[in-house]
């Protein structure tokens, strides 16, 4: 992918960003009080993505383990959205963002924990893995959610292990699950090549909540070991130490 049109998905990928602010006369990247203005990521973003070699530091690796973090980094690529950024008013970031910085199709996405793996039948770009205990809170139940797995049109590139309606298939950590790719719905309107990764509550019925509500998810910073809360992380692109 050219660089002209991976800018393009990267300022749709931010929500229709740039046309927001044209139109209501407001920067929507700016941040809200105590947060990290967030149009420095956007700026490392398109640096990433024009030229990802340029950047070797700023990359995480999938199957990394930041620490003693309970998680392994579900994917290679640069942290370019953060939990509880600000990408339209009243709508937080409910997850994190990871551009492998490649094609679709190609960077590869693996379990981040073990756990039990459902995909819904309409599910054409995602998956969500049950995780019994918590082990940051070993008495409730989460759920890790992984999303645009697919190309705009909607083929996809989930692993053909979890076909649409596959259901409590167990997972160990590190399986591969599929591959990156920019499908948001809309096949006009793609989203930058990512990994959408999310840590949903349970909602005391053994069921998820609805993950498009940040109230619904979890800072997934202390299970990945990095500063991934927008309120928080001062302006750092997220890395596992050395």
């Amino acid at each position: 992918m050219s660089p002209a049109p991976r800018r393009q998905v990267v300022i749709l990928a931010a929500g229709g960003l740039l046309i927001a602010c044209v139109a209501g006369g407001i920067f929507l990247l700016q941040g809200r009080a105590g947060t990290i203005d967030s149009a420095e990521r956007t700026s490392h973003m398109l640096a990433w993505l024009d030229d990802p070699a340029s950047h070797p530091d700023w990359a995480v690796q999938a199957g990394q383990r930041c620490g003693e973090a309970p998680f392994l980094i579900p994917t290679s690529g640069l942290i370019g959205y953060l939990w509880d950024d600000s990408f339209q008013i009243g709508h937080p970031h409910q997850g994190i963002d990871i551009f492998g910085g490649s094609d679709v199709a190609v960077t590869p996405v693996f379990a981040a924990y073990p756990g039990y793996l459902t995909r819904q039948p309409d599910w054409k770009a995602s998956l969500i893995i049950r995780i019994p205990q918590d082990p940051l809170d070993p008495g409730r139940q989460v759920w890790t959610y992984y999303t645009h797995m697919a190309d705009p049109g909607g083929k996809s590139f989930i692993s053909p292990e979890f076909p649409p309606g596959a259901a409590e298939v167990y997972v160990p950590a590190g399986a591969l699950l599929g591959y990156q790719g920019n499908f948001s719905g809309d096949p006009g309107n793609p989203v930058g090549v990512h990994l959408h990764f999310s840590i949903v509550l349970d909602d005391g019925q053994g069921k998820f909540r609805n993950e498009l509500q940040i109230a619904n998810t979890l800072d997934p910073s202390p299970y990945l070991g990095l500063p991934l809360n927008a309120r928080t992380n001062q302006g750092v692109v997220p890395v596992c130490d050395h």
